[in-house]
């Protein structure tokens, strides 16, 4: 019987959707599971999708409120860890610099995660679900550039 091994793009699809789904897919069972755990305890710990629910019906202040900002801080590095981690166990060719999107993501949605009952854009908080999805942007962003950047310069004194 062979063995399925998903393109790394299928195991990052299925972290976004849920962290450990990923590593699930790609046969890290125990590790999955937990990632699964982990995302469940922080999620529940901080009424993270009380705040989701709050934010897409324009409660912002309500998300803000309900939201246990000790707890939320630990999402961000979870869930772009659990995605990079299947990222680089699935299937396809791997680039040494694949991890600094990843990185910058998690720091950028910290940082967005920590501002977001305080940051107003056009006057209007956005809260502590859509202000780090826009720092996440830019974390990914500026990762992907730093990830260029440095492969130039390895090509060029390699």
């Amino acid at each position: 019987m062979i063995k399925y091994k998903p393109k790394k793009h299928e195991a990052l699809l299925w972290s976004i959707a849920l962290p450990g789904f990923g590593q699930i897919l790609n046969g890290q069972f125990l590790k999955g599971i937990v990632f699964i755990f982990l995302e469940f305890l922080v999620n529940v710990q901080s009424n993270f999708n009380l705040a989701i629910v709050y934010s897409f019906t324009g409660e912002i202040i309500k998300a803000i409120e309900v939201t246990d900002y000790q707890w939320l801080m630990f999402y961000p590095c979870l869930y772009m860890f659990a995605m990079w981690d299947a990222y680089r166990d699935a299937e396809g060719e791997m680039n040494s610099l694949s991890y600094l999107p990843f990185v910058f993501g998690a720091y950028f949605l910290t940082v967005g995660l920590i501002f977001s009952a305080k940051i107003k854009i056009f006057d209007h908080l956005i809260g502590p679900v859509f202000l780090p999805m826009l720092f996440l942007v830019l974390g990914l962003c500026i990762g992907l550039l730093i990830k260029l950047l440095v492969a130039k310069v390895q090509v060029k004194d390699g």
